[in-house]
């Protein structure tokens, strides 16, 4: 068994998670927050048998799209800010991370 840790863009989690129920794939969803760019996220946690892994892998990565965004590199009351360097960079956003976890036990109670 393994356990799917998939950070989501907050623009992607709508198809996404409309896909994987479609494909009755059961998950936890966890707003967060990522650290660089204290852009929106969603976590998924997904706990799949080996043999769906790879489709659920697909189911993902046909719904969550890099794209390149403008984004405001400095936040207000940090190091760039003081230093006035709070212009827009363009950097890629979006798509999709997935950590595969093996698990050893699953324990309901």
């Amino acid at each position: 068994m393994k356990l799917l840790i998939a950070i989501i863009n907050k623009r992607d989690i709508r198809h996404l998670s409309d896909a994987l129920v479609d494909d009755g794939v059961r998950f936890t969803e966890i707003g967060s927050t990522g650290g660089f760019l204290r852009a929106g996220n969603v976590t998924l946690l997904i706990g799949l048998e080996d043999q769906y892994v790879e489709r659920t892998l697909s189911i993902i990565q046909s719904h969550c799209h890099a794209r390149e965004e403008a984004v405001n590199v400095a936040h207000v009351g940090t190091q760039l800010d003081a230093l006035g360097m709070g212009e827009a960079i363009t950097t890629m956003v979006g798509g999709a991370q997935v950590f595969i976890v093996q698990i050893e036990r699953v324990v309901v109670v």
